[in-house]
């Protein structure tokens, strides 16, 4: 028997959907205050609708877009909780704040800026790690576009 799209649904229910271990969505609880599922007795959680649609939101944020639950924290922070749900459905550019994408794109930036040392100080060895990131990265962009 297929459950109603209301219906609330288990931890068990929402990782095999999402396809991620029930830890996972635990540790998420912990690191996002807005992921707020009702608990009954001994603590089993029951995630809403609206539960899940974020937590889509998020896991789309993280998995294919690559950011850091940081980066994911800022742009809640930033952009809000509806702006996160609009990525549930896997939308690469939800149109709710006409310079959310600027926004979204110097978070990325910053992200990715902390992790290249000056290139005064780079080692041989590290240039050639750095042209292989790139090289993964440029792959990356061609397989989610």
């Amino acid at each position: 028997m297929e459950k109603s799209s209301d219906a609330l649904r288990t931890i068990s229910e929402v990782a095999s959907d999402l396809d991620v271990p029930k830890h996972v969505l635990r540790f998420w609880e912990s690191k996002f205050s807005q992921i707020n599922p009702m608990k009954r007795g001994g603590g089993r959680r029951y995630y809403r609708p609206s539960d899940i649609e974020l937590l889509q939101g998020i896991r789309h944020l993280l998995y294919a877009e690559g950011f850091t639950i940081r980066g994911v924290q800022q742009i809640f922070k930033r952009e809000g909780v509806d702006y996160v749900k609009s990525f549930a459905a896997g939308d690469n550019s939800p149109n709710l704040t006409p310079d959310a994408g600027k926004k979204i794109k110097s978070i990325k930036n910053q992200k990715r800026s902390k992790m290249r040392p000056p290139a005064s100080k780079v080692h041989p060895k590290q240039k050639i790690l750095l042209n292989v990131l790139d090289e993964i990265e440029a792959c990356r962009k061609v397989l989610v576009s």
